[in-house]
């Protein structure tokens, strides 16, 4: 355990702890009753920490978060969101679980080696993306999906986001960074008909913010683990 808490740094244990406070304050703050909303957001504000740190426990976390935030999507015909969380993130986060137990870095489990991919896999992974895009629009636009443009993009970033994530490419961030921004217009959106919902705006905003520090970190892990490790083709 003294091990495990060592592993956060000051700004960390900070970052970690703002965001705590940030989304209980704004719960509370707007009288929500939908403890739902509470639960994914504390569960999503441990779950980037640890991804920032590159801790497989975040994509344990991340499969509690894709459930609970699939049920929260539903309720509000988000049908775009629930399904991207569901039957995407969810079992991207359990497949990402097995990838980073199997390639940790010379520190151990706690932290999983960073990978470099080739230009030619981001043109293959720009492809894919276009294509599961363009086959959820249709499927969002025939069940009647509130702001369909926005849960489209939001389709979009989550899926360059998961598989970047999965292939331990440190631009997995960036592209969630993009993603919270299109999470943060969506909700703003629903927060006009319901204010309950700014509790998910809080939630992205948080999330951005550990988004853009996960970048950070993982830069300076890359940077560790190619002085520290004989750089070599790294496997799935």
């Amino acid at each position: 355990m003294k091990k495990f808490l060592k592993s956060f740094n000051l700004f960390e244990i900070i970052l970690f702890t703002v965001s705590i406070l940030a989304v209980i304050i704004s719960f509370f703050a707007c009288g929500n009753t939908e403890y739902l909303y509470l639960a994914a957001s504390l569960i999503g504000a441990g779950m980037l920490i640890f991804i920032a740190k590159g801790n497989f426990i975040g994509q344990i976390l991340g499969v509690a978060f894709a459930v609970l935030y699939a049920i929260i999507s539903w309720s509000y015909k988000y049908y775009g969101e629930m399904a991207t969380y569901l039957f995407m993130s969810l079992p991207s986060c359990a497949v990402t679980l097995i990838i980073w137990l199997k390639n940790p870095s010379a520190k151990g489990k706690e932290e999983v080696k960073v990978n470099k991919i080739s230009f030619k896999e981001y043109i293959f992974m720009a492809g894919l993306t276009g294509l599961v895009t363009v086959a959820f629009y249709f499927v969002l636009k025939a069940f009647n999906t509130n702001n369909l443009i926005v849960s489209t993009v939001s389709v979009l970033t989550s899926f360059a986001a998961a598989y970047l994530q999965f292939r331990r490419s440190r631009f997995y961030a960036l592209a969630y960074t993009a993603n919270d921004i299109v999470l943060i217009i969506l909700w703003s959106l629903a927060s006009v008909e319901n204010l309950e919902y700014i509790a998910m705006v809080v939630c992205f905003s948080v999330f951005f913010a550990n988004d853009i520090y996960g970048f950070v970190n993982w830069t300076r892990m890359l940077k560790k683990q190619n002085v520290c490790e004989p750089e070599r083709p790294a496997p799935l």
